[in-house]
């Protein structure tokens, strides 16, 4: 039941958009959809390849070379990913227009008049897959990093004898060892791509995630909206699918031969600087200089920012992202746990089918979301009507209910992870023990794994919780009336040009995002 409700949004946005035809969405498909759909291609094509571009040559850095600070760079450069897309948007877009400071210093130095000179504009296509690009780069090094640390050190060894270079041993050896870790992370970046809202609407790049926003805001059609989510789906689909195919037959089988002696590589001279530049430059421009903007505008504007309203937006995050997280990590819990009971193939597609809403933008999980909630409301309205009893109204889609939902659909993945690689640590003799003991199954899992397992639970829920909070895309589509988030609160602001009196809640949100990027830098220095 756990397995059917989670899917659900996912079978609804198929049942909607097969529906009868809607004319709004031929007159799209025959203007404006072949623009979006290319849009959306180069954006999510252009992220990958410049996440690919900041983030491999960086873990390589960190996992094989000798740089000063390398002990503060190698948590440092996962920092980007606790900053909102869309706010880092913002505040480069504060800096880079024409009334921004770097062309007000430019103009007073160089004497320069409106139209003397030409100036990158941030507000396109390029400029918003640079600003996700610094955001999603993260994912690439995290699992790069992983991987060549994981790597055979008598492979290095070995080509060190045979007169390699540290060029060509990364070129060669390195490199080809961590394409399954290079696919997976340009995986995770391209599915967060197409699913962003915040920075493409703010750049005007229209893409497929911004259709579907217009076309049931602006349009009032959810059947269109729901066959261009079905479209995005089979796109996410592809996506994978084509990642998986590439690799089918390639197999990687590494020894875990670990030596005493540090085998990484001594950086001189002009390489270690250029090493040091790198990877200083993408957590300054991707992190420092952004956060200190928001401090600095939190400070000027704390007067204008410490209202009530701030205070019960974030008490509605807290909320909201508390009851995902519970729910996903009950959820976790019972799907894990009948798997690890039963074990066969139909419990492994039931802990599969409850992680599918992590691979669904937001925006798009937003309309499979509603189509279900509705249909209850309805349906109870209907009961209602037919016991002659005052009818409910929308108890369902009018309510925290969808919204919460719907954060526990996407999220759910991120909790049924974290809790499956915790209880897989947990020996099989124990539940032959508990049992030999008389414990049934709900007493063998309170009693003996859910201690066991505590820790992940708890990271689980964390992980949630965090995402549910920066949750944009659902939150702007289902949140009820005069009910807003952080998320959404600091949308509202920056996009009506008031990025000072989001700052507060802007840097309230990229401290809680910090706490799991902390947490997983130290799972990882813990495993190697």
């Amino acid at each position: 039941m756990l397995a059917l409700l989670l899917v659900l949004p996912i079978l609804a946005i198929f049942m909607t958009s097969i529906g009868e035809t809607d004319e709004l969405f031929s007159h799209l498909l025959s203007t404006v959809m072949p623009t979006y759909t290319l849009n959306t291609v180069a954006l999510a094509a252009g992220t990958m390849l410049l996440s690919a571009v900041f983030g491999i040559p960086s873990a390589w850095v960190m996992a094989m070379c000798k740089i000063p600070s390398e002990r503060f760079l190698q948590w440092a450069l996962v920092l980007p990913l606790a900053m909102p897309s869309y706010i880092v948007g913002y505040i480069f877009t504060d800096w880079l227009d024409f009334a921004g400071p770097i062309q007000i210093f430019l103009r007073d130095v160089m004497g320069w008049q409106a139209g003397d000179y030409w100036f990158p504009d941030i507000r396109t296509l390029p400029g918003a897959i640079f600003v996700l690009a610094l955001v999603l780069y993260p994912y690439v090094y995290l699992l790069c990093r992983a991987s060549f640390m994981e790597q055979n050190v008598s492979l290095l060894q070995s080509a060190r004898l045979l007169k390699c270079s540290p060029w060509e041993s990364f070129l060669r050896i390195s490199l080809p060892l961590a394409r399954p870790s290079i696919a997976i992370g340009l995986s995770l970046v391209a599915m967060e791509t197409i699913g962003d809202f915040g920075t493409v609407s703010y750049f005007a790049v229209n893409t497929l995630t911004t259709a579907v926003y217009d076309t049931w805001l602006g349009y009032s059609s959810l059947t269109a909206a729901a066959k261009i989510s079905a479209i995005m789906l089979i796109f996410v689909v592809l996506l994978l699918s084509t990642e998986r195919y590439s690799r089918r037959r390639q197999k990687l089988f590494q020894n875990q031969f670990n030596s005493s002696e540090d085998f990484r590589y001594q950086l001189q001279g002009w390489k270690k600087w250029l090493a040091l530049f790198w990877c200083w430059g993408l957590v300054v421009i991707a992190f420092a200089f952004p956060l200190m903007q928001l401090i600095v505008y939190a400070y000027q504007y704390f007067a204008q920012s410490w209202t009530p309203e701030f205070r019960q937006y974030a008490l509605n995050s807290l909320y909201v992202s508390f009851s995902a997280a519970f729910i996903g990590v009950f959820v976790a819990v019972v799907v894990n746990f009948y798997h690890r009971l039963v074990g066969n193939n139909q419990s492994l597609v039931f802990m599969r089918l409850s992680s599918l809403g992590y691979a669904v933008p937001g925006t798009v999980l937003a309309i499979g979301v509603m189509v279900p909630v509705l249909f209850m409301d309805h349906l109870v309205n209907d009961v209602a009507k037919m016991i002659n009893v005052a009818q409910p109204g929308l108890i369902f889609s009018g309510s925290m209910f969808a919204l919460i939902f719907a954060l526990t659909v996407r999220f759910s993945a991120v909790a049924i992870g974290s809790v499956e690689s915790s209880l897989n640590k947990v020996s099989p003799s124990l539940d032959m023990a508990s049992r030999t003991m008389g414990c049934n199954s709900n007493q063998m899992l309170w009693r003996v794994h859910f201690p066991l397992i505590r820790r992940g639970a708890l990271i689980a829920g964390l992980l949630v919780f965090i995402e549910s909070m920066k949750e944009l895309n659902a939150a702007l589509l289902l949140r009820p009336f005069n009910f807003e988030t952080l998320a959404t609160y600091v949308y509202n602001f920056a996009s009506d040009e008031q990025l000072e009196l989001a700052a507060l809640p802007a840097v309230l949100l990229v401290l809680v995002g910090l706490i799991p990027l902390v947490l997983v830098n130290r799972s990882l220095e813990h495993s190697h």
